[in-house]
């Protein structure tokens, strides 16, 4: 429908320009997390009118600022009441980045009804930064951030320079433009483009958002691929102020915490979808192995952790997401501190005792036994730190070697899920990958890419069952041509029957004598 000038400025004196809010959800946890601000006309005749009939009119004309001073002041007097810790999200439109007192109108107008900028997120979008315009925008932004409020990059993917727009803006939060998300369960390259900006916005210490979510096949991929938030019809559809107590009494949605992929075929591997996290989401591995493992970022918080860790803190999975390693073990954290700077470093540290006191969560004290193994990225910068954690309280901690040293053996051992902790310098050679890469599931890498999948189950089944493991595989040789191994390994037994240490060699396959390099 359209509307003339007239009928917009008739609008603007009735005070016919209302706020609609629409919920947005924490992907990991269902519960609330705060909403966002949708401009709306109440018309007398015609009820509701979506902003696309009326906001190009009012950004043409030049009347943006009385529309977005209606909206705002009503959105803000209606927040007041929301509970901590919920952000009330609002967007600026690009013409009003052109302005240059936008930032003192906006914490002016919260001031007035007396809502705290620190719960403020101002959205930006992509659109609004032409090269003409950045400098304007990059003020504003600064502005906004002194004033306390945060900052969000909404349709994230969609403009231009968009990685120059992150390094120039001081953001909290990327937005997931809703085109990639509506196509994510039918397109394998809208899948890979989400899960690089889930990734970006992870290795940045971002705040992600995904927009435009509608069914449970999107928010499953999603919460797969890592991102934190989503908004859409699946959890709601805009409402009035009267409305939002609704929300935000309601109790949190329920969420399935898959230990695989949403559906066959969608992604090659999790891997693929996630490589800043690759160590964190083999789920599989997490859920079937008998010790306490976790993933926190470089901000030392917990991205995700199995079950076991979980009940050995004493408290549940969702509630440990996003929250740091201090505040879910305060009387710990100072003895945990050390070695996980030094993983920060890029150094892995094994096998450190620990006693926990008593108000560990569990309600007694405990002997654990910690390893901290840094997360590489492509460019080996450390993204995160891989934690495993095995209760030895009831047991002796005495750990022996085994070794075998005959013909082309090669002896390895391997921590209770399956990461190398002792590769030789014949392997460190012939994988080509560093004594480093080798100490962890960076190993992988060097094999031939036909023997990777069959390799990566055979190792998730033993370490499930606890069976003797027997792999063949194919890397290079020094010469650069590929060579057949053998893997043969066992695992060493606790007390109670969980598994401490896998022992085994690697040696050269026969099959080596009936192929031809490369087959």
């Amino acid at each position: 429908m359209e509307f003339t000038l007239s009928d917009l400025k008739g609008a603007l004196d009735r005070n016919e320009m209302v706020p609609s809010f629409q919920p947005l959800v924490g992907l990991h946890t269902g519960r609330l997390t705060g909403f966002e601000v949708l401009a709306r006309w109440q018309h007398p005749q015609l009820g509701p009118v979506l902003p696309a009939n009326f906001i190009p009119l009012a950004e043409e004309h030049g009347l943006v600022d009385p529309l977005m001073h209606q909206v705002f002041r009503k959105a803000f007097s209606a927040s007041v009441a929301l509970e901590a810790p919920l952000l009330l999200s609002v967007n600026v439109s690009p013409t009003q980045l052109r302005e240059p007192g936008l930032s003192r109108q906006i914490c002016d107008l919260a001031e007035e009804a007396g809502l705290s900028t620190a719960r403020l997120m101002v959205e930006i979008t992509e659109s609004a930064m032409l090269r003409d315009n950045l400098a304007t925008a990059q003020r504003i932004a600064h502005e906004l951030k002194e004033c306390g409020c945060k900052l969000a990059l909404d349709d994230f993917g969609t403009g231009y320079s968009s990685l120059s727009h992150l390094q120039a803006l001081p953001v909290d939060e990327l937005k997931v433009d809703r085109r990639f998300v509506e196509l994510m369960t039918r397109s394998r390259d809208s899948r890979k483009i989400v899960a690089s900006i889930v990734g970006l916005g992870h290795s940045m210490g971002l705040v992600t958002v995904a927009e435009g979510v509608e069914s449970e096949e999107q928010a499953d991929m999603l919460l797969w691929l890592g991102c934190e938030q989503g908004q859409g019809w699946l959890y709601g559809r805009p409402v009035v102020a009267a409305d939002m107590a609704a929300f935000m009494n309601a109790p949190p949605r329920e969420i399935a915490h898959r230990s695989t992929s949403p559906g066959e075929g969608w992604a090659t591997s999790n891997l693929e979808a996630m490589p800043t996290h690759r160590l964190a989401q083999l789920q599989a591995i997490y859920d079937g192995a008998p010790v306490g493992l976790c993933f926190v970022d470089h901000s030392f918080r917990y991205i995700s952790l199995n079950q076991r860790l979980a009940d050995m803190n004493g408290l549940p999975v969702p509630a440990h997401i996003g929250k740091h390693l201090r505040e879910i073990q305060p009387g710990l954290y100072s003895k945990l501190e050390p070695f996980l700077l030094s993983a920060l470093r890029g150094e892995a540290v094994a096998d450190i005792e620990i006693e926990s006191p008593a108000g560990n969560g569990s309600g007694k004290a405990r002997v654990d036994l910690f390893s901290f193994f840094p997360a590489l990225d492509e460019a080996d910068e450390v993204v995160g730190i891989s934690i495993a954690v095995l209760d030895i309280t009831e047991k002796n901690a005495q750990f022996a070697l085994r070794r075998r040293d005959s013909g082309d053996q090669d002896s390895r051992r391997a921590d209770s899920f399956g990461q190398s902790l002792q590769p030789s310098s014949e392997w460190v050679l012939s994988a080509q990958l560093g004594r480093e890469r080798t100490r962890t599931l960076h190993w992988l890498e060097a094999l031939h890419v036909d023997d990777l999948a069959p390799t990566m189950k055979t190792i998730q089944d033993s370490l499930r069952t606890g069976n003797p493991m027997e792999i063949e595989y194919r890397v290079r040789d020094l010469e650069g041509e590929w060579k057949w191994m053998r893997v043969k390994g066992s695992p060493k037994f606790g007390a109670d029957g969980e598994i401490l240490r896998w022992y085994g060699i690697v040696e050269y396959s026969s099959r080596n004598a009936a192929t031809t390099p490369g087959g």
